[in-house]
């Protein structure tokens, strides 16, 4: 075939196709092309200087993926682009589902106080209760450790309207923190004045369901092994040193936006708490 016969047009280079480019909206349905996922978009966040997005699929499976090339919507091949910052009216809920009161400030802070172990557990439970209790004015403090609860039971010296509301990690019968709460509940001025809880994992980062991390399961740690050391490094994180812990844990928190990001084992034991915190004097002393 001739020069002549294709013409000159044909012997050019092709014209590139523009995609069409879809904003990274909650709800949006995508399908990674590469790895054939679909799902819906949660929320987008920055991640190491880039624009990611986490996907979650009819199954409640969640992957991350940064925004850009690579997806279709309806089959159709499309750019994910940042969202327009556009004004949003502000929910009506708290992150823990209760309804959000209007114009409220603040409370000074009561008497009363919840303890949690560390401070991995006073973050988790501020990002989810903060709200709920600031308008209380309940303090949540860090034991760093409940090895000495009874001692630092007794150095409160709780009584009514000022009480205790202490929630510790791997509370199950027969364990060493079973035999601790024992111990604290037995000082003076406790009974009626303070509540033990506990939720029943080694550690408070398995309280944060696995899905919403985009996992199926948290590993399984022996337990000779350092338990947070071997979640990062089964997860593929860096692991080696204490800011390597931390920055594990930063991740893990920002997994969390609501109350059902968490399981219910440790959803029940903190409304217990602020329960028993905010009931009026009669209610608490039956």
């Amino acid at each position: 075939m001739s020069y002549h016969q294709w013409g000159a047009q044909d012997l050019s280079t092709p014209a590139r196709t523009v995609l069409q480019k879809v904003e990274a909206q909650p709800g949006v349905v995508l399908e990674d092309v590469q790895s054939g996922f679909v799902g819906e978009i949660l929320r987008t966040e920055k991640s190491g200087g880039m624009h990611v997005m986490i996907l979650e699929d009819r199954k409640g499976k969640r992957r991350t993926f940064p925004l850009g090339f690579g997806f279709h919507v309806d089959g159709t091949p499309v750019e994910v682009v940042p969202a327009l910052q556009r004004s949003v009216a502000p929910s009506n809920r708290t992150a823990s589902g209760s309804v959000r009161v209007a114009d409220q400030r603040a409370r000074v802070a009561l008497s009363s106080r919840i303890w949690v172990e560390g401070r991995h557990d006073a973050e988790l439970v501020e990002k989810v209760w903060g709200d709920d209790l600031r308008v209380e004015g309940i303090v949540v403090e860090p034991l760093h450790g409940v090895d000495d609860l009874a001692s630092a039971v007794r150095g409160f010296r709780p009584a009514p309207g000022r009480r205790l509301g202490i929630l510790v990690d791997h509370l199950v019968d027969g364990s060493k923190e079973a035999r601790i709460a024992a111990e604290a509940m037995a000082v003076p001025g406790a009974a009626g004045n303070v509540l033990i809880v506990g939720h029943p994992y080694v550690d408070v980062w398995q309280a944060v369901k696995p899905r919403a991390l985009g996992l199926e399961a948290w590993p399984v740690i022996p337990r000779n092994e350092e338990w947070k050391v071997g979640i990062l490094s089964r997860l593929g994180w860096p692991h080696q040193t204490q800011a390597d812990i931390a920055a594990g844990w930063k991740r893990i928190l920002g997994g969390v936006t609501t109350y059902a990001d968490l399981e219910p084992s440790l959803l029940g034991r903190v409304e217990e708490v602020i329960d028993f915190l905010t009931a009026p004097e009669d209610v608490r002393s039956t």
